[in-house]
């Protein structure tokens, strides 16, 4: 780490021109409030709908979670650094959101895993699912996803916290991540720099494969059920793969290559931590028609609720 431990990280934002700039500001800060508004929704709906209480929902509210904290991480401090001149962050405050946004990042790569095999229970096992797929089984999977995405981000911590920073401390990123903050250290980076392959590129790698020939199997598997169940089960499965195509391919091609940084990488950067969250409830939304008539229920529950109230009020 550099001598001095008070050491500022400058970072560069996606422009440099302040009147894109302030555009953007206003564009992220849309983005940011409509991802949290869409996230905490699902997650009310989940909790709130009688309806709801399958692994699925259980699941699908966690990962709404999850993006809501890994959008918090990022966007709120980057979105104010496009008001000022000068991006900074201390040392102490970039290796903390280095190691949330990985925690989250890994976290939620595990849980759709475990989404993935819960749809593949349901499917091609319906008459098993609810002995496989128990209550206990679920919260088994979940701290699961949590201690896997724990492990993954203390490794990369402890690769980046061990190093020896004695040169420039400017950042070509507008938030602290593995490959930039390698770009800044003053030694040989290359053995460190296999380990984040194959701590992060491989094992996505690897799971996005393998995620990919687990719904081809579901959907394969669909041919012997009646139109209905198809269509539904379809539907489904065609949300979890957009996701997981949206959130895999742009994480692996940032971490499956030796250290280095392309002025691309910026961009799939905002694709998939800033992009992706807000995208997220809307493709699990507007493609599932439990969720949707859930939310249709509980929201006029809420209007007639309140118009009783009011009822009451001018009555008094």
């Amino acid at each position: 780490m550099w001598e001095n431990q008070d050491t500022e990280v400058l970072l560069i934002d996606l422009l440099t021109d302040p009147t894109v700039q302030r555009t953007l500001f206003a564009v992220f800060l849309i983005i940011y409030i409509s991802t949290m508004v869409g996230n905490i929704l699902i997650i009310i709906t989940v909790i709130r709908s009688k309806s709801l209480r399958s692994p699925m929902y259980f699941f699908l509210a966690f990962l709404s979670f999850m993006d809501a904290l890994y959008s918090t991480i990022i966007v709120p401090k980057m979105t104010l650094d496009m008001l000022h001149e000068k991006a900074t962050i201390s040392f102490q405050a970039c290796m903390v959101q280095l190691f949330l946004e990985h925690l989250f990042g890994g976290a939620e790569v595990f849980l759709l895993v475990f989404m993935a095999y819960d749809r593949y229970v349901a499917i091609c096992k319906p008459l098993y699912y609810l002995i496989i797929m128990r209550w206990q089984v679920c919260v088994l999977l979940l701290v699961a996803s949590w201690t896997g995405g724990f492990m993954h981000s203390l490794l990369q911590l402890l690769l980046v916290v061990s190093l020896p920073f004695c040169g420039p401390n400017v950042i070509d990123h507008f938030a602290c991540d593995m490959y930039p903050l390698l770009e800044l250290s003053c030694t040989d980076t290359y053995i460190i720099g296999i380990s984040v392959v194959a701590n992060g590129g491989i094992i996505r790698t690897i799971t996005f494969l393998l995620l990919l020939i687990s719904y081809g199997v579901i959907l394969h598997s669909m041919k012997t059920q009646c139109l209905e169940s198809r269509q539904k089960a379809l539907s489904t499965c065609i949300s979890h793969i957009t996701v997981v195509v949206f959130f895999f391919v742009p994480c692996i091609f940032m971490y499956v290559r030796p250290v280095c940084t392309f002025p691309i990488d910026k961009s799939l950067s905002v694709f998939y931590t800033i992009i992706t969250p807000m995208l997220n409830p809307l493709i699990y939304t507007l493609r599932n028609t439990e969720m949707k008539n859930a939310m249709r229920k509980l929201w006029k529950r809420k209007v007639m609720s309140s118009c009783k109230v009011m009822d009451v009020l001018v009555k008094q």
